[in-house]
This record gives structure tokens, sequence and C-alpha cells, in this order.
């Protein structure tokens, strides 16, 4: 059984570049597959491994400058779920594009899963998913608002443009992890939102805690590495996913005209180049290759 672990930090790194070929050499000592994010803001990641290796790897993480009260949270799979290892060096662990933005400063206040539920079910809150619209489309909380960004970079257009509907309300926001909730609540206090909440550890933390029976999450929850998507109890959801536009497919998408393996879907039917497509065809006529050899080609 391979365990996953997802994990944030912010804190300060003055020089992050320093820090990855020591993490990287320990992830390859490790066997551990997966990618991080440095920053001089922070850390971010998914990390999947043996239990030793990741437990070798969260504390090597939690002995960084400012990083030993990091929190972080496990699932588990049958196979890895990620191809290879990356460590890579950000201008933002999470980006929003907007240089003021310090959770460090001050965040809303966290709300546990288990609080959650009453939270939300108040009339006065009005309730935000800050995630991309292809990850809210397969699931989000019964009456969350969906602001339909393509990217987190939009949340502060989209905010702006719609804040005048939430006068005299309290705001409870929520995202996969955490991460982005860190920001996006740091960025209301500052535009004046006094009562901003947040769900402490994602949606993640919810389905790990909450039962199914109690839950208020319709749908799945999607996640970034080849389980595609969890449910109740991070139980992987069965949906797969377009390697082009990295977007989730229901099953009887595979079936649609518009469905070529690795090269496109409905969803990004008209939005590449046929020299993107050409080299996406090459990309699964190499991993094809590398299926026959009984390799794992680094782009599958």
């Amino acid at each position: 059984m391979i365990t996953i672990a997802a994990l944030y930090h912010f804190t300060r790194f003055p020089d992050p570049a320093a820090l990855r070929a020591p993490l990287f050499a320990l992830a390859e000592a490790q066997g551990i597959k997966g990618s991080l994010l440095l920053a001089q803001e922070g850390i971010n990641g998914t990390i999947a491994g043996s239990r030793s290796g990741i437990d070798a790897m969260l504390a090597h993480i939690r002995a960084l400058p400012g990083c030993a009260d990091m929190e972080h949270k496990e699932s588990h799979a049958e196979t890895m779920p990620f191809g290879r290892m990356k460590v890579r060096l950000k201008r933002e662990i999470v980006t929003m594009g907007q240089p003021d933005v310090d959770p460090r400063a001050r965040v809303g206040h966290y709300v546990a899963p288990a609080d959650w539920n009453a939270l939300i079910s108040q009339p006065d809150v009005a309730v935000i998913d800050t995630r991309n619209d292809y990850e809210v489309a397969i699931g989000t909380f019964r009456g969350a608002i969906d602001p339909q960004t393509a990217s987190f970079r939009d949340f502060p257009a989209w905010w702006e443009a719609n804040k005048d509907r939430f006068h005299n309300k309290r705001i409870a926001m929520f995202c996969t992890g955490g991460i982005r909730c860190e920001k996006s609540t740091n960025f209301l206090l500052a535009q004046g939102v006094e009562e901003v909440f947040h769900l402490k550890g994602g949606i993640l933390k919810y389905l790990e805690d909450m039962p199914e029976d109690q839950s208020l999450w319709d749908g799945q929850c999607y996640v970034f590495d080849q389980r595609v998507s969890v449910g109740h109890g991070l139980v992987p959801g069965g949906l797969a996913t377009c390697h082009a536009c990295r977007r989730p497919l229901q099953p009887e998408d595979l079936s649609r005209p518009e469905y070529e393996e690795g090269v496109c879907c409905h969803h990004c039917a008209n939005e590449y180049s046929e020299a993107d497509r050409a080299r996406f065809r090459e990309r699964m006529h190499q991993m094809r290759l590398a299926e026959t050899r009984g390799t794992r080609h680094l782009g599958g």
C-alpha cells in the first residue's frame, strides 16, 4: 500500500533554491515520487511512497526553517499515483498574483470538519468554492457558490465584480487541502470583509472525517495525481483524466467522438493546435512503447 502525503506550509525561505537539491536527493534515495513546490513564501506539494520513505521526507521538511509545526494529510493507494519526483522553484507556492497577500500575517477563522456543516447551514453565511471550474464540476458542498474561475489568479477579479452580492454576509471558503483559503481569506480580510471562515484541512480532511450519511458534500473531489478524484473515506473515485488538458472525465466521456486518448477530450477539442496534437500523439506513442518494455514513461 502506497502512502500519499499532501502538505503545505507558509514560512520564510530566504534561499529556496538551496533547499531543492537535498529534498530531491532524499526523495530519490527513499523511492518517493510526486511534486513539491518551493518559493520564498514556503512549500507545497503531494508526495507518495512507502511508510518509512514518507516519514523520512516529512521529518526533513519539518526540520526546514519555520516548518516544525507543518501539518499534512494522508491517504493511501494500491499503486503509485505519480510517475516521477519533481521539486520545482516557483514565485508562489499557490499562484494568486497578489503580492500584498501574506497568510503569515492573518487568515480567516479555521473551522474543523465537525463544525463545518453547522456553519454553512446558517442563512447569513455565503459559502464560496475557491477551486477551478473543472474541479467544482465533479463535486462541491451543497449550496456553495461557484465563481467559475479557470485559475486561482482569476479570484480577485471575480470578487471585485461580485462583492456587492455578499453585503452583510459572513463568508465561508473551502478548497482541496486548505492552501488556497490561506490566501483567499487573507485577501478578503484586506478587502474589508469582517467575518471570514475556512475549512481546516480542506475538502480532503472533511471527506476523511465526516461520515457519508452526515455529509453535505455532493460528488467527488478532484486530486492532482493519477487517482483523479476521491470520495468519502478518500477512496479513489474511478474517474479518468484527459492527458492534454488535465480535466476529469466521466467513464462515458471516453466514448464521445471528440475523445482521443492522450490527445484531446470534449472539453479541449478546440483548445490546441495541430502541432500540439502531434506532440501529444508522440507522447502517447512513447508511453505505449515504455509499457511494452515493462517500464513507465515519465509523461505517464
